[in-house]
C-alpha cells in the first residue's frame, strides 16, 4: 500500500495482480500534485489498472474523468450508481477547474455482495463493502491483511457523541468484524488498533 497525500484528501494505491487500484483521487484541479505524488512514489499512470471512490463528494473523485482518459478504469459498486453526478453542480461552479463529468457508462460495475471474488481477480484479498452512514453511496474497503480504508466515516473516537444514531454504529460494527490492524481515514492520520 502506498499512500499519496497532495492535497486535501488521502488517497492510497492497492497492489493487484498486473497494477494498482486507486482509492479515492481528491478534488478537481489537483492533477498536476496527483503527477509529483506518484512520480516521488516511483509509481506512472500506466502502473494504475483501476481507481475506486469511496463515495462520490468533491473531494474524493476530482482527477477520476482525467484518470479514465489517460487508461485506468472506474470502479462503481452498484451501491453508488445513483450518486455518480452528485457533485456535478458543484464543479459547474468552478469552470477554472475544466471539470468533464464521470462516464459511468465506461466503469466496470460490480456488486458489494460479490466484491470478494471481484477484488480476489485483480489479486487483492478483501472485501469493499457499503457503509452508508456518512453518503449512501459511501463503502469501505477491507483487505484481509488489515487495512481498512473507510474514506470519509466518522472517527470511532467520536462514536459517544451520536449516541443511539444506528446507521454509524453499523457500519462500525461492520469494519470491526473484518479485525481491521489499522483504519486509514480519507482525512488525518490512520488509527492502529
Amino acid at each position: 500500500m502506498i499512500r499519496l497525500t497532495y492535497g486535501n484528501t488521502n488517497t492510497f494505491l492497492l497492489g493487484g495482480a498486473g497494477g494498482y487500484l486507486l482509492v479515492d483521487t481528491d478534488r478537481a484541479g489537483t492533477l498536476p500534485a496527483f503527477w509529483r505524488a506518484i512520480k516521488a512514489a516511483g509509481v506512472v499512470v500506466r502502473d494504475i489498472r483501476f481507481v475506486l471512490a469511496t463515495h462520490y463528494h468533491p473531494d474524493h473523485i476530482g482527477l477520476i474523468s482525467a484518470l479514465m482518459r489517460q487508461g485506468v478504469t472506474l470502479l462503481l459498486a452498484d451501491t453508488q450508481t445513483a450518486d455518480v453526478h452528485a457533485s456535478d453542480p458543484i464543479f459547474a461552479r468552478e469552470p477554472r477547474l475544466r471539470w468533464e463529468p464521470i462516464d459511468e457508462r465506461e466503469a466496470v460495475l460490480f456488486p458489494c455482495a460479490g466484491s470478494r471474488a471481484f477484488l480476489g481477480k485483480m489479486g487483492i484479498a478483501g472485501e469493499i463493502v457499503s457503509t452508508p452512514s456518512h453518503s449512501r453511496d459511501s463503502i469501505s474497503v477491507l483487505l484481509d491483511g488489515g487495512d481498512a480504508f473507510v474514506g470519509d466515516l466518522e472517527r470511532r473516537a467520536v462514536l459517544p457523541a451520536y449516541g443511539e444514531d444506528a446507521a454509524v454504529r453499523q457500519d462500525w460494527e461492520r469494519i470491526l468484524a473484518a479485525h481491521p490492524k489499522r483504519i486509514f481515514y480519507a482525512h488525518g492520520k490512520e488509527e492502529t488498533l
